[in-house]
């Protein structure tokens, strides 16, 4: 039997951040979330010895040093780091932007609300979907 979720929270925002782990923290499902603040730590937290195994990265697109993106596409290019499914989560619809997300290697792209009724209702859904 798996343990508790393991939800890694990647943004450079601290209140998209706040805002997202409380709405996460508020749904039924038992998880763990741990943040980074950008992709370049996101890696060196997964890869470093005994870091606990993600079941989920939540991950903005835009963030500086090293773009969600960019983390994406190098998580999948090194086949010794674990497949894990990312969801981007970024203030931008623009449909070239959201396409190479996909191609990078998300499961699936989120726009980022407006309102904390709006991140409750991403987390809700987030969780039912990948914690069952």
């Amino acid at each position: 039997m798996r343990g508790t979720p393991i939800i890694y929270l990647v943004d450079d925002d601290p209140d998209d951040r706040f805002f997202l782990r409380q709405a996460l923290l508020q749904t039924s499902q038992a998880m763990e979330v741990i943040e980074a603040t950008s992709g370049f730590e996101l890696m060196s937290m997964i890869q470093r010895a005994g870091s606990p195994l993600a079941t989920l990265i939540l991950m903005d697109m835009n963030m500086p040093k090293m773009s969600g993106v960019e983390t994406v596409q190098a998580m999948r290019s090194n086949p010794g780091f674990p497949v894990i499914p990312v969801v981007m989560i970024s203030t931008t619809n623009n449909p070239t932007f959201v396409q190479n997300a996909f191609d990078a290697g998300v499961a699936e792209f989120v726009s980022k609300p407006a309102t904390v009724k709006g991140f409750a209702d991403i987390a809700n859904q987030l969780t039912i979907r990948y914690l069952g």
